[in-house]
């Protein structure tokens, strides 16, 4: 296995170079890993899940209200199954806690059959009308004026870090090579005789097969080949954080009947322990533009002051933005290019998280379709990554664990209750973070109510300072779901 973060790039043919790690991307490159190809997985950024996959709802969908033949509701659909499985296998931190569509007020109640039907034709049918005094027993904290719910019981928070970072690293354990710190400026040779020559941040890179998963850059790397077919407009959308000690005040998912600009604010917990508020749907020209706004917050904290008047009384733990991958056209953008050998996989929104897995499957068929000849697919070598979420016990909960290297009692980040142990797990990784928000999305570390102000000085020179010797992280399962059982509710 190979991972790369700096330097000249290897001298060598690959058959097929995805461009892009973050979750589509990572799972991609994990998808092609199950053959015997030369592939490898290049990121601009120093990290992998470093743009839109680490800043979005964590939700795994069911595609209930997808766009009924749409290829996004079919990928939805049978990348939520893919990866509820998967996430079993490698612990992956889920919680099938439901939804519940909200109508506040009689023009909204009256869209909910409507919805539901959909959701039949999207062959998701365990939908029901849940009345207001229901709604009232299930969400005693819900606002005042509900009149009714939409229940949605299989929709899931899933951590979209531990899903990126697990894909990634399954494919690095199973030949791919992963070049970080690579940015793709430039590709010439794209003839049916003649390979892809890419000009990237630290050298060219040569292959036979190209595939786009860019995301944000998905349209500006098409037309380097030339093609016009979408644009990306990045859509914001900022959340808020609020403290642990809010948990108790939401037990599903609580969805607004969405609009055309997406699902609109939603209230969830995630499997952290915190409760999410957001997000916005503010179209930009800028795909940097990841900051959060006064105005953003404000219009958040009205919102949610309808869905939930507890919550705002809650402490925030955090702010935060991300831009997803909006196109001026209601369907992911997948298409063959057979006489370049490339295959594009651009317009990738919110749901690209459940649809990863079905998205990866998909695209290698587009690829032996066009001649790849990708060969006999093999089984992959298993992952367990380590578990981050609170459904399951966490390393400092086990005694055994901690008696057998008491590195896992030793907590640094109290916030999170994150441990020496993990923190040098996650520097000794296959793919170890290149900053300490890498380290965050691999531990928690850092991202607790204190946001680092009494654990960060010694994170920061445990970062700087890495133990030699650790155990590969996700090589055994320190406080990770055992595999093959489900989360706790």
């Amino acid at each position: 296995m190979s991972v790369t973060v700096s330097g000249p790039l290897p001298d060598e043919m690959y058959d097929v170079v995805v461009v892009g790690a973050g979750v589509v991307g990572a799972a991609i490159a994990r998808e092609l890993a199950r053959y015997p190809l030369r592939t490898a997985l290049v990121e601009a950024s120093g990290d992998v899940g470093d743009g839109t996959s680490k800043a979005n709802t964590a939700i795994l969908h069911t595609g209930f209200d997808a766009v009924p033949g749409s290829l996004e509701a079919r990928l939805v659909r049978e990348g939520r199954d893919r990866l509820a499985v998967y996430a079993e296998e490698c612990g992956i931190p889920v919680e099938p806690i439901g939804a519940l569509l909200v109508a506040w007020d009689d023009e909204q109640l009256a869209t909910l059959p409507a919805l539901a039907r959909k959701a039949a034709r999207n062959g998701y049918r365990r939908t029901r009308t849940v009345c207001a005094d229901e709604l009232r027993r299930r969400e005693p904290h819900l606002g005042p004026g509900a009149v009714a719910a939409l229940e949605v019981p299989d929709e899931s928070v899933i951590c979209p870090w531990t899903t990126t970072l697990a894909y990634a690293t399954q494919a690095v354990r199973n030949g791919v090579d992963l070049h970080l710190n690579c940015p793709v400026r430039d590709v010439t040779g794209c003839s049916p005789d003649a390979p892809h020559l890419l000009t990237t941040g630290r050298g060219p890179l040569r292959t036979r097969w190209l595939v786009n998963a860019a995301g944000l850059y998905a349209d500006a790397f098409d037309r380097l080949l030339g093609h016009t077919d979408f644009s990306v407009t990045p859509r914001r959308g900022q959340l808020i954080v609020f403290d642990k000690f809010a948990r108790g005040l939401v037990r599903h998912i609580l969805l607004p009947v969405p609009t055309a600009l997406g699902k609109g604010v939603l209230v969830s917990p995630t499997v952290y322990g915190n409760v999410m508020l957001g997000p916005t749907a503010e179209d930009l020209d800028d795909k940097r533009a990841t900051g959060s706004t006064a105005e953003g917050i404000a219009f958040l904290r009205e919102k949610g002051r309808r869905i939930m008047p507890d919550l705002l009384e809650e402490e925030v733990t955090a702010v935060y933005a991300g831009l997803r991958a909006a196109t001026e056209h209601d369907d992911y953008l997948i298409r063959s290019h057979p006489e370049q050998r490339y295959v594009t996989v651009g317009g990738i929104r919110s749901t690209g998280l459940s649809a990863s897995m079905a998205i990866a499957a998909y695209v290698v068929e587009l690829l032996a379709e066009a001649g790849a000849e990708p060969g006999t697919a093999a089984e992959l070598v298993p992952v367990t990554m380590p578990n981050l979420g609170e459904a399951y016990p966490r390393p400092y909960e086990r005694a055994e664990l901690i008696a057998a290297d008491p590195a896992y009692g030793a907590l640094v980040c109290h916030c999170e209750r994150v441990s020496r142990g993990e923190i040098r797990d996650a520097l000794a990784g296959d793919i170890p973070p290149s900053s300490p928000e890498g380290l965050r999305r691999r531990t928690r570390a850092l991202g607790g109510r204190c946001q680092g102000f009494y654990c960060g000085a010694t994170v920061r020179a445990l970062f700087d300072t890495p133990t030699p010797g650790a155990p590969t992280a996700g090589a055994s399962p320190p406080g990770g779901p055992t595999p093959g059982t489900e989360a706790a509710r």
